[in-house]
């Protein structure tokens, strides 16, 4: 076992010294050591879940006792830290939650409504170059000319493949609803993952007489881009109504909503510049261009990549968030409304990793269970209630 195996294995059962963590949390300042201790913090949940049995008064009272320890204190900020870092804090957590919501014995403020508010699923609206709108969702299969979907995603033939050439740039559209998600490879090879409440236009064909050139009209979407040393040197664009981003082969994120004050673009891999009017910017791996849409200034960031792409690998992560912020993500996935009584309850900060494929109420359980009675919610048709 490597040395970071094992000093996992003893943080995530509080063995280790204070020395140990030091060790551990330097270690965790790579991208290698966080996949890691992340697939060791999922096989822990897992495996904890699978018990029958777990007294979850006492495992709070223990937590609470090493807490009123002196030295104890300082470990556990180191924990803190770490799982930050990490991105799994209150995973455990969620394992004590989860296994104390099956215990008939407690109860739960959240009124469970099936069937009224759904989780998010695969589905999309194709507009042809004609005009005509496909909804393509899953078990539902899609083929016209130069495109084809098996519902879960939507593919274009490469131009080299096709047989006829390019004379006239036509477009298509695709719109993701809210409660959606959708995957479509462009002719280039291109690979691009859309959000929920997401519209990206696209060519249906990409001609060598223009620049690869698609616009991210509002929502967030998660590129993969083909090469230009690929497509004879051809650049790729992507334009958002507030910034253009060239591209030279890469992987980033864009977050565009209509309704949010700013916009975030993070790369991945490769390299960028993005332009906002007459300023522009070269953007490095794991940092992220903040651009407020009333201002031309571009603010660059070092981020965790790993907590803002966690949406295409199926999990909302949440850093210290505000409980306004997150629900706007969650009500854009489960295709609902939301109601603060109290404005107070807005600026409520939560930190967690959630699936996406969660109901919306055992989303709503777990982030009431950790927020220790300042945090009810109620469900009432398809709109939630925060109290």
């Amino acid at each position: 076992m490597a040395e970071i195996d094992k000093l996992i294995v003893k943080f995530l059962n509080k063995e280790a010294n204070l020395s140990e963590l030091e060790k551990l949390e330097e270690l965790l300042k790579n991208d290698q050591g966080i996949h890691v201790f992340n697939s060791f913090v999922k096989t822990q949940y897992l495996s904890t879940l699978s018990m029958t049995e777990f007294d979850i008064k006492k495992a709070k009272e223990s937590i609470k006792a090493r807490l009123k320890k002196g030295e104890r204190i300082k470990r556990i900020n180191h924990y803190k830290r770490m799982a930050v870092a990490a991105s799994v804090m209150l995973v455990l957590g969620m394992t004590f939650y989860l296994l104390y919501n099956n215990n008939p014995a407690n109860g739960t403020k959240v009124k469970q409504q099936p069937h009224l508010i759904v989780t998010g699923t695969d589905k999309a609206i194709l507009t042809l170059e004609n005009g005509d709108e496909v909804a393509l969702e899953k078990g539902k299969k899609f083929q016209s000319g130069k495109v084809s979907s098996n519902g879960e995603e939507l593919v274009y033939v490469d131009k080299e493949q096709s047989d006829v050439a390019v004379k006239e740039q036509m477009y298509n559209y695709l719109t993701i609803p809210r409660g959606g998600q959708f995957f479509v490879k462009l002719s280039d090879g291109t690979e691009v993952w859309l959000n929920s409440e997401t519209k990206l236009k696209y060519p249906v064909a990409f001609s060598e007489d223009y620049t690869r050139r698609v616009e991210l009209i509002y929502g967030e979407a998660y590129f993969k881009v083909s090469p230009s040393t690929e497509h004879k040197g051809a650049a790729f664009h992507v334009i958002t109504k507030s910034q253009e981003i060239d591209v030279l082969g890469t992987e980033f994120n864009i977050r565009a909503y209509n309704n949010d004050q700013i916009m975030a673009t993070t790369l991945v891999e490769g390299k960028i510049k993005i332009k906002k009017g007459e300023v522009s910017e070269t953007l490095a791996p794991n940092q992220q261009a903040i651009i407020n849409h009333e201002g031309d200034e571009i603010d660059i960031q070092e981020i965790d990549v790993s907590q803002e792409i966690s949406w295409i690998n199926g999990l909302f992560t949440f850093n210290e968030k505000p409980l306004e912020e997150i629900m706007t993500v969650l009500a854009r996935w489960y295709d609902t409304e939301v109601v603060f009584e109290n404005a107070k309850q807005k600026k409520f900060v939560f930190t967690g990793i959630l699936e996406r494929t969660e109901a919306v109420e055992d989303i709503l359980k777990f982030i009431e269970a950790t927020s220790e009675g300042q945090i009810t919610f109620e469900i009432s048709d398809k709109t939630i209630i925060i109290k």
